[in-house]
């Protein structure tokens, strides 16, 4: 593993835990020497995100639209800047360019992000690791609802498997450099329930 992605939230949220939490991740990373790919804003957890593995002497590839970019939201500071059309180029580069995906604390474009890469690993597009970062029990509820999700028989156990889950940056990043693909047929049966 050399790059992973990092899904995040354009705002730093309403509690100090959440650039906290940006901060030990990022200097994870720098400490596996693994690059920060994100989504290349220089605002809220994204630029906290960014501004600090850059601090510590990482390395770090922004992927931007050209309408974001144009209203100043982008960080001209980065090892690499990619500029795009649109969002499905930001998404697919992003995701080109990543061994593995984390997402932390965020809006509905965050957790966009987030289900469509484990939307792709559960139909074995691809074989990356991907987690949540639940800095603060961010992400708690919305683990319940995906075990909700498998209680109603429309997620397979195995397939919630696939989405790793901690509130420890260190810990979060040894399951991914541990990570095994788990290939899982998608489509559940009647007799299966």
């Amino acid at each position: 593993m050399k790059t992973v992605c990092v899904y995040c939230g354009s705002s730093p949220g309403i509690t100090a835990a959440y650039a906290a939490g940006a901060r030990q991740l990022a200097a994870q990373l720098v400490s596996q020497q693994l690059r920060l790919v994100y989504g290349g804003g220089n605002v809220g957890l994204m630029g906290i995100i960014a501004d600090e593995v850059l601090r510590l002497g990482g390395q770090v590839t922004g992927v931007i639209p050209k309408a974001l970019m144009d209203k100043e939201v982008g960080h001209t500071g980065l090892t690499e800047l990619h500029i795009v059309s649109n969002m499905h180029e930001r998404k697919a580069m992003m995701a080109d360019l990543s061994d593995g995906f984390i997402a932390m604390p965020g809006g509905i474009g965050t957790l966009e992000e987030l289900f469509e890469v484990l939307t792709w690993s559960q139909l074995g597009f691809h074989e990356k690791p991907v987690g949540l970062y639940n800095i603060n029990g961010f992400y708690q509820k919305l683990h319940d609802f995906l075990l909700h999700t498998v209680e109603q028989g429309f997620l397979r156990a195995a397939h919630l498997d696939l989405l790793y889950i901690d509130n420890d940056a260190a810990s979060l990043l040894q399951k991914f450099t541990a990570y095994r693909p788990v290939h899982v047929r998608k489509w559940l049966d009647v007799k299966d329930l």
